[in-house]
C-alpha cells in the first residue's frame, strides 16, 4: 500500500477535534468521531495523537491562539486614547457579537482542565498570555486580575443565557483598573 503524502493532516486533525467538541461537547470527542470529520482514517488520529488528552491538548492551543491573536490585533487596545477598560469592554462585545459559540467553545475547553491534569498547562497559558497582553496598558497585577475579571463575567454571560452588558463590564474593568489602567 502506498501512503499518501499530506503534510497538513495534523492540523486538519486538530481542526477537526476542535469541531467535534463546539457541535458535541467534549463527552463527543472521540478518534473516530474526529477521524470522520477531518475524512482521514481513524488510524491518522491515534498516530498524530496516542490520547484523546494529547488532542484536548492540541484544541486548546488552537483556541487559545485564535483568542490571543484577536487580543493582539484589537484596534481598541493598540490605541494608546482608548481608556484599558474601554477598550478591554469593546473587545467583550466583539467576542459576544461574534456568538456564543467560538467563547463557549474556548471556556468548555478550558474548563475541562479542573478534571483533565494535561490541559492544566494550556488553560494557564491562555490565562498568562492574556495578562501579558494587557500587562503593556498596565501593571502586572492589575493585567492578571482584569484577565480573571474578564474570564468571570464571560462566564457568568455564557453560563446565565443572559445578554453581554458592556457597560457594567466597562465599569468593573475600570475599578479593577483604577489609576493603573491607561
Amino acid at each position: 500500500m502506498v501512503r499518501r503524502y499530506d503534510p497538513e493532516r495534523r492540523e486538519r486533525i486538530i481542526d477537526a477535534a476542535v469541531r467535534v467538541v463546539a457541535d458535541r461537547g467534549i463527552g463527543g470527542l472521540s478518534h473516530r468521531a474526529v477521524a470522520a470529520e477531518a475524512d482521514v482514517p481513524l488510524g491518522s488520529t491515534t498516530y498524530h495523537f496516542a490520547s484523546l488528552d494529547e488532542l484536548l491538548v492540541a484544541a486548546l492551543r488552537r483556541c487559545n491562539d485564535s483568542f490571543a491573536r484577536a487580543v493582539r490585533e484589537s484596534r481598541y487596545l493598540s490605541d494608546p486614547a482608548v481608556p484599558l477598560a474601554d477598550g478591554l469592554a469593546r473587545l467583550m462585545g466583539e467576542w459576544f457579537t461574534a456568538g456564543r459559540g467560538p467563547l463557549a467553545l474556548e471556556y468548555e475547553l478550558y474548563l475541562a482542565a479542573l478534571r483533565r491534569p494535561a490541559l492544566r498547562p494550556v488553560a494557564a497559558e491562555w490565562a498568562d498570555a492574556l495578562a501579558v497582553l494587557i500587562a503593556d496598558r498596565t501593571d502586572r497585577a492589575t493585567a492578571r486580575a482584569l484577565a480573571a475579571l474578564l474570564d468571570g463575567i464571560s462566564l457568568q454571560v455564557l453560563l446565565s443565557g443572559g445578554e453581554f452588558d458592556p457597560e457594567y463590564a466597562r465599569e468593573m474593568l475600570a475599578r479593577v483598573a483604577g489609576r493603573a489602567g491607561r
